[in-house]
């Protein structure tokens, strides 16, 4: 019973976290879910949990969905196909990784998107001034 209060409780304030937060801070926040389900998953890996393993990198899958939806690879320049294409490349590397239980799969797509989230990261002030 504590429990599930205490998980009710922490639910609102991760409700509240996203409402008030800004596009910004809510593309971080996608990042940082992801990573949080690779980990998840190669921790599963080595305890060979495979449910819970495909579980995690089927989430890590739907957020980096999700960071590629809110693209615009209308806009020119090339960078958003550049990261749509990076994107693809995790998806890629995190399905191989659930098949064939390759933990180097999950480092190489975590690789790349915390590559990508420093430099998001980076920009928050110019973003937060503007």
């Amino acid at each position: 019973m504590v429990n599930s209060g205490a998980l009710q409780y922490q639910q609102v304030l991760n409700q509240e976290a996203i409402y008030g937060a800004s596009p910004h801070r809510l593309i971080q926040m996608l990042m940082e879910g992801a990573l949080q389900r690779m980990a998840e998953a190669k921790g599963a890996m080595q305890r060979q949990d495979i449910a819970q393993k495909g579980m995690a990198i089927g989430k890590a899958i739907s957020i980096i969905g999700g960071l590629r939806d809110s693209l615009d690879l209308d806009v020119s320049g090339g960078l958003s196909q550049r990261l749509d294409d990076l994107y693809d490349y995790m998806v890629s590397c995190l399905t191989r990784a659930n098949i064939d239980g390759d933990e180097s799969k999950i480092d190489a797509a975590a690789q790349s998107l915390i590559t990508i989230k420093s430099a998001w990261d980076a920009i928050a002030s110019q973003v937060e001034s503007d």
